[in-house]
């Protein structure tokens, strides 16, 4: 008997840009009697279904984006005999789907680190329950990654988890009620011992894949601080104060590794954050910047953040502080009009961010903004190859549509064709060599105009267009540009690098 984890992907490039960590995590929590689990990214290959022998155990972590690859994996598997376990945010969602069309012979919901072992041995024990509750698992018990299994060369960046959770209440985001509001924070010692072993593999790149690195903003410690009872202020005060040990940790690293994280844009009130942020070598963060309208931060619970000139001011606070940011956009808001497409594309260039990307707004299970749309669709009866729209994640990816809510100004083709635009104008070839000046060398120079053109294949064109034959083309450019890409952000490796004090 093997065990094998899969993560789907209806796309194939070769080469990845960042490890999906959970493959690695799921292998530690594998208890040794069964042996190293056999891994499969099909984001680089295609899983080898000769490999799947009755009686194996097969773990398919997914996400709404790939779970209808996830359950035809499922079935195929589930036809050879073996048992088929789904995990992830849907699966957690939808546990129900998971056995009806993919075929499961189990399910967990919430985190697998703790339970992953529990349930290989019921499935060879023959006596696996229909689905096991994983739960919230605490920062403490978080497992480490088996980075050891990783396939050479295969990756830009590694990844690394120092937090779960997030205590915002974005609409369009699924993460704090799934994952919750409570930050639950790793050991600094496990985060910077798993950091080592990844320098020492040749990885100086490396992204820390969490909710929110920023989970205690300066106004919660105020707040907090004002109550009569202090047990609150004091717990925000320890996560924070470890969020600075982590950095003054992470800054006695060798001084070639680049991290990058996620945050919101509160942190950029707090400069003494920002000031450890990049004395650790953390060069680069997503920002939900959402819209540059007052009207379209409302729409999205989002009105914390600020908007026109005052948000492009607060965006060259990160960059004056040394990080660098990939600021996240979404269009088709109930408020946007067309003029907002021009607008948001100039001050993304006018507060001189070094990354954008620019989404669709789609209702994602598990959000606000899914379950108000559901509700409004109880009387469209709008079906695609016999699936309704308001389970898209089941639609086959040619097919499916780019937008899923109906606006009040515009067409769904519209929105389409002008948020395509704003990634084209983005990231033409004069906008990315002016903003490769953030860089010094000529090799750091061709290596952000290569990235930046691997990541508009990648996301926008292959995501976005609706042409069969630019689909395709953004698939090929994105296999040219994805090993040569990834060339230039290797490193030689450092096997005698000690884990510092």
């Amino acid at each position: 008997m093997r065990v094998h984890l899969v993560n789907p992907s209806h796309l194939a490039f070769g080469v990845a840009v960042i490890t999906p960590r959970w493959l690695y995590v799921l292998a530690a929590a594998t208890p040794d009697v069964y042996g190293d689990p056999i891994i499969t990214d099909e984001t680089l290959v295609p899983l080898d279904l000769t490999r799947i022998a009755p009686g194996d155990v097969v773990g398919i972590g997914i996400h709404s984006g790939n779970a209808l690859r996830g359950y035809e994996l499922g079935r195929q598997v589930r036809e050879r005999g073996a048992h088929v376990v789904f995990g992830g945010i849907h699966a957690t969602l939808y546990p129900a789907e998971a056995h009806e069309l993919g075929g499961a012979t189990a399910v967990v919901k919430g985190d697998g680190d703790a339970v992953w072992g529990e349930v290989i041995e019921a499935c060879v024990a023959g006596n696996p329950m229909r689905t096991y509750e994983g739960g919230r698992v605490e920062g403490d018990q978080l497992s480490k990654a088996r980075w050891d299994l990783l396939p050479p060369d295969r990756y830009m960046w590694a990844s690394v988890q120092t937090v779960r959770g997030c205590p915002k209440h974005c609409s369009f985001c699924s993460v704090w009620r799934t994952d919750g509001q409570k930050a639950r924070v790793r050991a600094t010692d496990a985060i910077v011992e798993e950091i080592v072993e990844l320098r020492r593999k040749g990885f100086r790149f490396i992204a820390l894949a969490d909710d929110n690195f920023y989970p205690v903003a300066l106004n919660d410690l105020k707040m907090a601080d004002r109550r009569a009872d202090k047990s609150s202020y004091q717990w925000l005060k320890a996560v924070r104060d470890e969020r600075f040990e982590l950095m003054a940790r992470l800054a006695k690293l060798p001084k070639d590794m680049v991290f990058f994280t996620q945050i919101t844009m509160e942190s950029a009130e707090d400069p003494e954050f920002l000031d450890a942020m990049r004395a650790a070598n953390i060069k680069g963060a997503l920002v939900g910047i959402e819209s540059v309208t007052p009207e379209g931060l409302k729409d999205v619970y989002k009105d914390f953040n600020l908007h026109g000139d005052a948000l492009a001011a607060r965006l060259k606070v990160f960059r004056e502080h040394g990080v660098h940011v990939l600021g996240s956009f979404i269009f088709g808001l109930p408020s946007d009009t067309p003029s907002t497409f021009e607008v948001t594309a100039a001050l993304a260039n006018r507060a001189d961010i070094t990354f954008a990307q620019f989404v669709m707004l789609t209702p994602f299970p598990g959000t606000v903004d899914f379950e108000k749309w559901e509700r409004a669709m109880v009387a469209d009866q709008t079906r695609i190859e016999g699936v309704p729209l308001t389970r898209h994640w089941l639609i086959p990816q040619a097919l499916k549509p780019k937008v899923y809510a109906p606006h009040p100004l515009m067409s769904a083709d519209e929105i389409r064709a002008r948020t395509q635009g704003v990634w084209d104008e983005f990231y033409s070839l004069p906008k990315i060599w002016q903003r490769s000046r953030c860089v010094t060398s000529l090799k750091s120079r061709l290596a952000f105009v290569l990235v930046s053109k691997l990541y508009r294949q990648m996301y926008a064109n292959t995501g976005i267009a609706t042409d069969s034959a630019r689909v395709s083309r953004a698939e090929k450019w994105a296999r040219l540009l994805a090993m040569p890409t990834r060339r230039l952000f290797s490193a030689p490796p450092m096997p005698e690098l000690q884990v510092p004090d």
